[in-house]
């Protein structure tokens, strides 16, 4: 094998078992704990150096949390994140700071993730003088200039404030805030769902092109399934706080294999009005499970169209040939590196 195929084939980020449970207390002045909220409840999954890996489910299934999680911008309950090698739960404040030099976050809320008092120019500038990647005053306003210019703004805006700019350009200043220290990997939290269509198309065109430019390793988190069709290499599928099912991204939509996978990608309107009226629709019946008290066994098993008996067992489950020790259906490979969490598939 040679370096460049090795490296194409590296794991840049590596998941296991990752779980995030919030406390729930009760009392007022002597609060106690009385449950967990399980956010996330035991994730594994990893992203090759240079892949995007899309990452779709209803709101409340625990994607911003994961990239939460990864960032360490919440210190996850249990499991182990390894980023490039480096297990990141375990690391040092220090550690952490360089760490996060190689690692940026693109936020959901355009609006609400840029500081009103400062300009656009000290927003994206600011991860150069917290890394002290300039050396004079000159090299930093040249860098900012530099950064605008990447996503397609004037220089000259630098000096605006955030309500001077319309969403979409809030959301280009957003990017160039993560672009400034020359990260390896970006979360990008749902960058475009804030957006109307227009905006949206040009916010994805431009980190496609910058991916590409800049080489970066993506985990695009997303609400609408024709984006991440568009943006990614392979797509993972949550629910309640599980991964369902990962697949290379036409592998999935042509062959979707978990029920829940397949309801999603059944709500997804084809343009031929034709050809919409004649398909059949999976339609869920029910509401998305509190994730303070989740179905026992397989989580999905109280709105899936095939679930059987086992599915709610969690002790059939531990013993179950596609099962695992927490008593939940277990993601195995089916083929072609596509996993799914079904023991009726």
């Amino acid at each position: 094998m040679t370096t460049e195929t090795r490296i194409q084939n590296e794991n840049l980020l590596e998941v296991n078992d990752m779980k995030m449970y919030f406390p729930v207390t009760a009392g007022m002045l002597f609060k106690r704990k009385v449950a967990d909220i399980k956010a996330l409840d035991g994730i594994s999954f990893n992203i090759k150096r240079g892949e995007t890996l899309g990452l779709v489910g209803e709101s409340g299934c625990g994607k911003t949390t994961t990239g939460r999680c990864i960032l360490q911008l919440y210190k996850p309950t249990e499991g182990s994140v390894k980023f490039d090698g480096d297990e990141l739960t375990t690391m040092n404040a220090a550690g952490l700071r360089a760490a996060r030099r190689r690692m940026q976050i693109i936020f959901q809320d355009p609006y609400g993730s840029l500081n009103p008092r400062m300009s656009a120019g000290n927003i994206i500038g600011e991860p150069l003088i917290i890394h002290k990647m300039t050396e004079s005053k000159a090299e930093w306003r040249d860098r900012v200039a530099e950064l605008l210019t990447i996503v397609g703004l004037n220089p000259a805006m630098a000096d605006r404030f955030p309500h001077e700019f319309s969403g979409g350009q809030r959301q280009r200043i957003g990017i160039a805030r993560a672009l400034a220290v020359n990260p390896d990997f970006i979360v990008c939290d749902e960058p475009v769902s804030a957006l109307d269509v227009s905006i949206q198309a040009q916010v994805i065109n431009l980190l496609e092109d910058l991916r590409s430019q800049f080489d970066l390793t993506l985990l695009f988190i997303a609400h609408d399934l024709s984006v991440v069709r568009h943006i990614s290499d392979r797509i993972a599928v949550m629910y309640l706080g599980h991964i369902v099912e990962i697949a290379e991204r036409l592998e999935l939509y042509e062959n979707p294999l978990h029920p829940y996978t397949q309801a999603l990608l059944s709500a997804v309107p084809i343009p031929d009005p034709s050809v919409e009226a004649a398909r059949d629709r999976t339609v869920l019946q029910g509401d998305v499970p509190s994730p303070i008290r989740p179905p026992e066994g397989c989580v999905f098993h109280t709105r899936c169209p095939i679930a059987i008996d086992e599915c709610h067992q969690p002790d059939v489950l531990t013993t179950h040939e596609f099962g695992s020790p927490e008593g939940f259906p277990g993601l195995r490979d089916v083929g072609n590196g596509h996993e799914v969490a079904c023991i009726r598939v």
